[in-house]
């Protein structure tokens, strides 16, 4: 298309009568082929200086990474950053102009001329996304399409962003080639060097770059050229970046000029072949140089000389002082003349040997420095272009995806491009951030949902060692929700589009060491154009595998497979299944929306256990919050339609394991401790300890035990252990453990053992000291377990009823006031504090989670509510007393649990109408115990319960709660392995867990006793009782109501007093996905009938909940 067609306002018909922006078939002009990073250094010293700054990097600059309006600042320093140390690069990264048109037909006449004047126009920051910074709006949607479904045109409505910087060429580059190279634009633009149109790109991820050395005024001239940009929200390529995330617009990554000479190294793939034995590696190195301005096409051969390097970047920072660089030069690689036996390839193929190699993996991310120099005739270097490499095999066996020779297992998330406040917009120690804190919960493989990332992502999980699924930016998922339009995998007219953004990412990521495989996109249906983009990856690079989950995640377009939210036992039957000879990787798996990840042990328990199971990508890193401005000042995080945003999908951005000031979730710990690396159990008298690292040893590792009875430790030590080989394990008897004895001599009724690993030497992502696992074990009882019963004392105590009202207590020491009406308890004080506010209720309902409420008709939440157990309201069918003598006063209730609507007088009430009836007995004993004894009897049509338990309010000064259960942290009864069994301690707000949508939180599993005391130490005591099994705890300021009622965590108002829950049962939080009800089974609250005990006392500063619980065992 000739230039002159793009002057103008851009409102130009393409070849077939549509606007550019809206034609699949036009997706880039002028635009240069698709290549690696380059560099462009001027010297080999110089490329391995620029390599032995860029590697110094470790988990130190993450704690700078902001996540506030500083970042705003942060993206412009790192932009700065990312070029330090390349004198023919240039970044063009600032404050630009900028000007917002309401669609493309009215953008500002001529806007990209020099002469036009943009004093008036407003400045937006570059590297950004225009809508995080007060323009247009944010749009969060995952399937829908936030534009009417008519491909490949886009409504008028289509914001359109004109930009203008300026810019000089440094006297250095004279007599050299100048590209322009955008890193990514979001959704499509087109570009013009001082007033001439220079090209147009789609593709929202992956770079575009032009040549525009004719359009620039010379070296040495005062003026300044004109970049202007015009920049689409919204283009047919739209279509293709239907991914579940924020629709931000705008260039989000940086811009950059490069410098090149005449003739130059345009893109070269590093390949490695291991012996068998990998005692040495055959290295190929494939250059294209570029020579199109050259007036003779002689070969290149006849002028140049082309050669290349690889440098051991592991001796460079072991010297202490200044390393000498070059000498760390391992293998030198010439030039290959026999004929290429590839069809098409046109450049020039380099070959080497290197022995011993030191291979890459994410346990030991070893990397090589490859440098490609490009001389003329007389040796001076012309050119020269770099990068990190690493050698390792990626190959396949039946039912195996192999890793240099060893069947590695994936433990993986997936993430997203995400910060609060930048929206796509990178950060140096942000990016840094993600994965160190993944390297220190055990995550070891991340898969780029569902994009190409930042260029520095990639050099990153090199570094630190991270296996990676790279992803092409293809997505059409709302195009499921349409009959009449099939999907663009079906439809030839979009063919060289997908391609086209296949090819782009292999090109510029092919030399990553960390890239195991390539995915050709998300949710995108399935169709012939698949099977051509799995057919080009396939010829382009046999070395790595392919993969694609769309049209069942079984399809010949992909080597592994890749299901997402498969349940546990079909994952294992495809694994089982002697017709499948592909690995299994779940490509999404456990839903982490809100309070989630429930039984993802159950998954690691498969996967440990089954040949075929490799792993998979949690669902997802991070939670896509938002910073927005409350209207009191305030910033809090948004969510889909915060912004006014239609259509939206809420929340359902909402589905980290971090939030987005990357804080990790309670779920995180679960995490840690399903992808520990050292595995411990007990089993038979033996303790089994399993290194299950394919490449690292323990040696780097130091073992601890610590032995607790009844949650008083017992003794603890450093274990000694001969080295565990990968993949070995190693058997300690019990009998001849160090902690034997101290459990022999020991009168406590239940016994556990911590097994810790501890890194001994800091690492790059980590300090020494950090825990890598921690296992705890449970040994055996000497005894059989005997109920627990109350021991009372023989003192005498008041008890009196006044009208509706028993008082009992003893004085100066305690007073409880029932109400024998009501059958509830109206205070408890000790020693004249009030402690108990009101109390006790039978309690079932909770306020629903995301998972809860997922599945519309089919949801719990819509079950719970159709049966009206989300306002159950409990009438007293009566109270009486039937003992009271001078040690004892014993008071049966029955409660009738029947919807809010029927809460009338008793004789109002119908059997029918009856949910729930609820027989309580309240022993109140001399000594200040107060025994509960709960028979349930629900209606036997109700649904699964969300819990069975009881309820009562303390005064607010009664915050401090120490436990010994399982914690420290959030657990549940699915989602409670990595929360050991011990006693903890807390005050009541910092048990709260903020999700940004609230929901049933906070809680504390297996807890066996509970102490709530005030500053002063005054307090109740709340234990299991007789052969009750362990509580689930939960203590909060905010009622269950109000996490129901409020949409944000910022939104909750506290109560006036602390709401405190302990459920015989608690069903579980699920995971498995979010859109259907998937509490597995074992985990439910069947509506059957069900009988619990629990035992409360006053505690006081002269006493401990240990000595309570202690007192009441039988031994």
């Amino acid at each position: 298309m000739a230039s002159s067609s793009l002057v103008g306002p851009l409102v130009f018909p393409s070849e077939n009568g549509h606007q550019v922006w809206e034609d699949q078939s036009f997706i880039k002009w002028r635009k240069r082929d698709a290549h690696v990073t380059l560099r462009c250094h001027e010297s080999i010293e110089g490329s391995l200086k620029y390599w032995y700054e860029r590697n110094k990097v470790s988990f130190v600059v993450s704690n700078s990474a902001p996540w506030n309006d500083d970042a705003v600042t942060g993206a412009l320093d790192s932009a700065a950053l990312w070029v330090r140390g390349l004198p023919f690069v240039e970044s063009l990264s600032g404050h630009w102009k900028f000007y917002l048109a309401s669609n493309p037909g009215n953008v500002p006449l001529n806007f990209y001329h020099t002469a036009f004047q943009d004093l008036e126009w407003e400045t937006l920051p570059v590297p950004s996304n225009w809508q995080m910074h007060g323009f247009d709006r944010p749009i969060y949607t995952n399937v829908v399409y936030p534009f009417p479904l008519d491909p490949p045109f886009v409504h008028v409505d289509n914001p359109t962003g004109c930009f203008r910087t300026y810019f000089g060429i440094p006297e250095e580059w004279k007599g050299r080639r100048i590209l322009l190279h955008f890193e990514a634009v979001d959704s499509a633009f087109c570009a013009w060097i001082n007033g001439v149109p220079v090209g147009y790109s789609q593709d929202s991820r992956l770079p575009a770059e032009f040549e525009i050395t004719d359009y620039c005024y010379p070296c040495g001239t005062d003026k300044k050229n004109v970049l202007a940009v015009q920049v689409f929200r919204w283009s047919d390529g739209s279509y293709l970046e239907d991914q579940d995330h924020w629709w931000l617009s705008g260039i989000h990554r940086d811009v950059l000029l490069l410098s090149k000479p005449q003739v130059f190294v345009a893109d070269y793939f590093f390949k490695s072949n291991l012996a068998e034995d990998f005692s040495y590696a055959d290295i190929q190195v494939e250059v294209k140089i570029d020579n199109s301005r050259e007036t003779s096409k002689d070969s290149v051969l006849a002028n140049f000389i082309i050669e290349a390097a690889l440098f051991d970047t592991e001796s460079w920072y072991s010297s202490g002082g200044s390393a000498d660089l070059l000498s760390s030069n391992v293998a030198n690689l010439k030039l290959d003349l026999s004929p290429s036996t590839r069809l098409g390839f046109h450049g020039y193929l380099l070959v080497g040997r290197l022995k011993v190699p030191r291979l890459w993996s994410a346990e030991q991310p070893n990397l090589y420095t490859l440098v490609v120099i490009l001389k003329d005739a007389s040796g001076n270097i012309v050119d020269c272009e770099s990068c990190l490499v690493g050698i390792r095999q990626v190959s396949k066996a039946p039912k195996q995806l192999l890793f240099n020779g060893h069947p590695i297992i994936i433990r993986g998330v997936n993430r997203h491009e995400h910060h609060p406040r930048l929206g796509k917009t990178n950060i140096e120690s942000c990016m840094v951030k993600d994965l160190v804190l993944m390297k220190q919960y055990n995550i070891n493989a991340v898969r780029n949902s569902h994009y190409p990332q930042h260029p520095r992502w990639y050099e990153l999980c090199d570094l630190f060692g991270m296996y990676m699924i790279d992803e092409a930016n293809i997505e059409t998922h709302g195009f499921d929700l349409s009959g009449h339009v099939k999907h663009p995998t079906l439809e030839p007219s979009w063919a060289t589009a997908m391609l086209d953004r296949v090819i782009g990412m292999v090109e510029r990521d092919k030399n990553h060491a960390c890239i195991i495989s390539w995915s050709l996109g998300n949710e995108a249906g399935y169709g012939p154009n698949h099977s051509a983009l799995a057919g080009w990856v396939r010829g382009k690079d046999p070395s790595r595998l392919v993969h694609y989950e769309g049209g069942g995640s079984r399809t010949p377009s992909t080597d592994i497979v890749c299901p997402m939210y498969m349940r546990v036992w079909d994952i294992v039957k495809i694994a089982k299944d002697p017709n499948e000879t592909r690995p299994l990787i779940l490509c999404e798996y456990s839903h982490a929306m809100g309070n989630s990840n429930g039984n993802i042990h159950e998954y690691w328990e498969a996967i440990d256990h089954t040949f075929g199971l490799q792993g998979g990508f949690i669902w997802e890193w991070v939670d896509q919050g938002l910073l927005k401005d409350g209207a009191d000042g305030t910033k809090h995080w948004a969510y889909g339609g915060d912004f006014g945003d239609v259509p939206n999908d809420l929340n359902f951005c909402l589905n980290g394991i971090v939030w987005p000031d990357r804080t990790p979730h309670p779920a995180m710990h679960e995490v840690k401790y399903v992808y520990q690396p050292i595995k411990v159990s007990f089993r038979d008298g033996t303790l089994k300890i399993t290194n299950t690292h394919f490449y690292e040893t323990t040696k780097a590792l130091e073992f601890s035990w610590a032995a607790h009875g009844d949650g008083c430790k017992l003794g603890s030590g450093i274990l000694s252990l001969p080295l565990i080989e990968p993949q070995k394990t190693f058997d300690i008897e019990l009998q001849s453990a160090p902690w034997h004895t101290l459990c022999a001599s020991s009168s406590a009724e239940e016994f556990f053992l911590t097994i810790t690993s501890k890194l001994l030497h800091s690492t790059s992502w980590v300090e020494a000291g950090h825990v890598i696992s921690s296992t705890q074990v449970q040994l055996p009882a000497k005894r059989d377990f005997v109920p627990h019963v109350s021991k009372t004392k023989d003192a005498t105590f008041i008890s009196e009823i006044l009208g509706d009202t028993l008082k009992v207590g003893q004085q100066n020491a305690w007073e409880i006031i029932l109400n024998i009406k009501k059958g509830t308890f109206e205070s408890w004080k000790v020693e004249g504090v009030p402690l108990m506010t009101k109390g006790i209720f039978p309690s079932f309902w909770r306020a629903p989670t995301d998972n809860d409420k997922g599945g519309g008709a089919s949801s719990y939440l819509s079950k719970w509510q159709a049966a009206h157990i989300d306002n159950l309201h409990y009438i007293t069918k009566s109270c009486s007393v039937q003992n009271m003598t001078d040690h004892l006063v014993k008071v049966a209730v029955v409660f009738l649990g029947v919807p809010k609507s029927e809460e009338g007088s008793l004789s109002g009430v119908e059997n029918k109408n009856v949910l729930i009836e609820i027989d309580v007995v309240y022993t109140i004993y001399s000594s200040g115990d107060v025994v509960v004894e709960c028979n349930v009897r629900p209606s036997s049509n109700l649904p699964p319960l969300p819990r069975v338990g009881v309820e009562f309010h303390l005064d607010k000064s009664v915050d401090q709660i120490k436990w010994y259960g399982r914690g420290p942290f959030e657990c549940y009864p699915d989602r409670k392995a990595a929360a050991h069994v011990g006693v903890y301690e807390q005050n009541v707000g910092d048990m709260h867990v903020p999700y940004i949508v609230p929901g049933e939180c906070a809680g504390r599993a297996d807890v066996r006793w509970v102490t709530f005391q005030n500053k002063d130490g005054f307090g109740i005591y709340a234990s299991i009782y007789g052969s009750s099994p362990p509580m689930q705890l939960n203590a909060s300021y905010y009622t269950t109501a109000e996490l129901d009622r409020a949409t944000h965590n910022e939104d909750l108002i506290k109560g006036d007093d602390i709401e405190v829950h302990l459920d015989h049962k608690h069903m579980g939080l699920a995971g498995d996905d979010s859109w259907s009800p998937c509490v597995h089974e074992k985990y439910l609250i069947p509506a059957v009938p069900c009988s619990f005990s629990i035992r409360l006392c006053p505690i006081t500063p002269a006493t401990s909940g240990h000595d309570i619980y202690k007192s009441q065992l039988q031994l």
